[in-house]
């Protein structure tokens, strides 16, 4: 039977997320409630400004639902500022951010730099069937720490040394990146999140 993969659209890349989970095999649904989490079996936190989602998941009431959601076992992925909300630890972050704290890492908002540093980087990841991904990243964060139970799927290399940009702890995953953009029609992030990382 089919997934039903929710797409938080309060802001950014929602469109995109859900062509996606439809190309995975999946069932897209759009979640603006916090009656819209009962309908679906996991969840995309998409890309966009990260301070400005947060302050929209308390405007909507959905930020408490949702931070029961995941504790009671809800698969989330979180992308580029998706990541930034499931972070235990932001930072750079504004005095006032608030997370999600669902997955234990520490994150470095815009770590990459502003958005004229935008760039594209190949990333091999064979290890979950993905194969090599044209990964685009915007403005991104990257993992500066993290804990046991996290896995680290993908690095990149920048000045500063090697910066994971993938994770995987349980039923999160986290992406640095936007795996909705891609060059061609496989979306493999996608697939692995709705094939394993939800099962």
């Amino acid at each position: 039977m089919k997934k039903r993969v929710g797409v938080l659209a309060l802001q950014g890349d929602v469109r995109e997320h859900c062509n996606a989970i439809q190309k995975s095999g999946g069932i897209d649904s759009l979640v603006r409630r916090p009656d819209d989490l009962k309908s679906i079996d996991a969840l995309i936190l998409p890309g966009g400004e990260s301070t400005t989602i947060e302050k929209l998941l308390h405007i909507f009431n959905l930020f408490h639902p949702l931070k029961e959601a995941i504790n009671a076992g809800l698969p989330v992925f979180g992308t580029c500022a998706g990541m930034i909300l499931l972070a235990r630890e932001i930072l750079d972050g504004s005095s006032d951010q608030d997370s999600l704290a669902a997955m234990d890492i520490t994150v470095r908002r815009n770590a990459f730099g502003r958005q004229v540093d935008s760039f594209e980087k190949e990333l091999d990841l064979q290890s979950i069937d993905a194969g090599v991904v044209t990964a685009v990243f915007i403005r991104a964060p990257w993992i500066e720490r993290y804990g046991p139970e996290v896995e680290i799927i993908a690095t990149v290399q920048s000045d500063s040394g090697v910066h994971p940009v993938l994770a995987r702890q349980g039923r999160l995953l986290a992406s640095s990146f936007h795996p909705e953009i891609v060059v061609g029609d496989r979306y493999g992030v996608h697939e692995f999140f709705i094939n394993k990382v939800a099962s």
